[in-house]
């Protein structure tokens, strides 16, 4: 079972508590029915005669915006529901299904599920914080670095953990490209040309550690910044080779223990990149 923090499930329990409120609001503009009195063929919410239009469109958007975040919840919980003839539901997120034909869900199905999520998640916390308070410190994917997680948790919480690490991987390349505006290279190329010693020429910019290059702050190493500078090179090459490309290459999954050590691995080199200095080649005079 994976682990998550306290603060990540209060999160959780805080985007449950807003749909809610803006699901509730969304039914103040709609008549509500169940699955007995449209007897199965007819939609379970409709619009009240005399509706505003546009008010009831602003939240429909409302809903969907925070069925969004609850989604998450309903994953991490697993508080879903079997519809017969179709399987397992998620109704937070076919809360909009109820104005179709043959509705999936019924108000009172969103309702009821929401509840259980969010005691489900009360649970959780409660769990989360005695954990905590422990002799032996958890581990909690949610507080990885943000680019590795926001990437990764979707699947990992649906223990997809190869393709959690896959996309995470992939995820720090579309980072840092984008910010270096190096769309133009594979992703091999880029890491090689990005993280390579001397000096950045025009459209490739380069990262660096920072300060200057004979720079001794790191009492184990010698030599200055030089040998740090190849060791993220070597990193990036590293990690790409061993994690990254058995991850998209094979479909051989990975065990929860061996999925949190690769986001890890990959967490702690994003950190790395943020701590270095972006350079760019001068623009010569005149242009």
């Amino acid at each position: 079972m994976a682990t998550y923090s306290a603060d990540y499930l209060k999160r959780l329990l805080a985007a449950v508590e807003r749909f809610e409120e803006a699901f509730e609001c969304w039914m103040e503009t709609q008549v509500e029915s169940d699955h007995v009195s449209s007897r199965g063929m007819l939609p379970t919410v409709w619009t009240k005669d005399g509706q505003d239009e546009a008010t009831v469109r602003t939240r429909e958007l409302d809903v969907a915006e925070a069925a969004g975040a609850a989604e998450r919840a309903v994953a991490v919980t697993g508080a879903k529901i079997a519809v017969a003839g179709v399987g397992v539901v998620d109704p937070i997120a076919s809360w909009s299904l109820m104005s179709a034909p043959r509705a999936l869900v019924a108000p009172q199905d969103v309702r009821a599920t929401a509840a259980r999520v969010r005691g489900r998640l009360s649970m959780m916390i409660d769990e989360a914080e005695a954990a905590s308070e422990s002799a032996t410190p958890g581990f909690a994917p949610s507080e990885l670095h943000e680019v590795i997680w926001t990437a990764a948790a979707a699947h990992w919480t649906t223990h997809q953990y190869r393709v959690a690490v896959r996309e995470a991987s992939e995820a720090l390349t579309v980072h840092w490209k984008e910010r270096l505006g190096r769309n133009d290279v594979t992703d091999t190329s880029f890491w090689q040309q990005t993280l390579s010693a001397g000096d950045p020429e025009p459209g490739k910019p380069k990262l660096a550690w920072p300060g200057p290059a004979e720079d001794q702050t790191a009492k184990s190493m010698r030599g200055g910044l030089a040998p740090l500078a190849g060791a993220l090179n070597n990193l990036a090459t590293g990690l790409n080779l061993t994690v990254r490309n058995v991850a998209t290459h094979t479909r051989d999954e990975l065990t929860e223990q061996e999925g949190m050590e690769r986001l890890a691995a990959y967490s702690y080199f994003a950190r790395l990149l943020d701590q270095c200095e972006i350079r760019r080649a001068e623009k010569p005079e005149g242009t």
